[in-house]
């Protein structure tokens, strides 16, 4: 199964990702993570990354998508992923799928982990991790969310499945639910498996 996480800041996709990845043996593959692996390690696409993050600008998706492509493929060779931190905008996800398509490891379901700003901006105040999260620029990430990756949701509706969640509820229940939704669909899925 190939799982495309979505939500916004403070939504818990970290969480679920880790929840799902343990529950159904797959692969959690997180876009910031290797992001900030290769910046460690300093690789070329480290190198090349860290010189946008200097700057303050968004990394390419060409260079974020030559970064996820072998993990993506390992992971779906062995039996899937879960996709935590991108694509975030329709564009992304239709070059995204584009490239994933020729390689058969294109996305089969997207969850979308449903949580009201009100909620979100008071997870991320009370998680207060560093200097940034203040109040406006937490309200500036949602908007951010709203305007680039909700419009996304649409994209994965039509041409995948979509599953929609409360996320406002415990882990353990989000959780749960997902797992139900996710067995729901699993016989449409069946026929997608490349």
């Amino acid at each position: 199964m190939r799982i495309l996480l979505v939500g916004a800041p403070g939504s818990g996709k970290g969480t679920q990702a880790e929840l799902l990845s343990s529950a159904l043996g797959l692969e959690h593959i997180s876009s910031g993570d290797l992001l900030r692996g290769h910046v460690a390690r300093e690789t070329a696409i480290g190198r090349s990354v860290q010189e946008f993050v200097r700057r303050g600008d968004l990394v390419p998706d060409s260079i974020v998508m030559d970064m996820l492509r072998k993990p993506v493929v390992e992971a779906a060779d062995s039996g899937g992923y879960i996709l935590d931190g991108f694509p975030r905008t329709v564009q992304q996800a239709q070059a995204a799928y584009d490239t994933a398509r020729t390689l058969g490891v294109q996305v089969q379901v997207a969850v979308h982990l449903d949580v009201p700003e009100e909620e979100l901006v008071r997870r991320l105040l009370a998680r207060g991790r560093g200097a940034d999260d203040t109040e406006d620029v937490i309200r500036h990430r949602q908007r951010v969310y709203q305007e680039q990756t909700t419009p996304m949701l649409g994209y994965y509706s039509d041409r995948e499945e979509l599953i929609t969640v409360d996320g406002t509820r415990s882990p353990e229940q989000v959780h749960a639910t997902i797992l139900e939704q996710l067995e729901k669909v699993r016989p449409r899925l069946e026929g997608t498996e490349a």
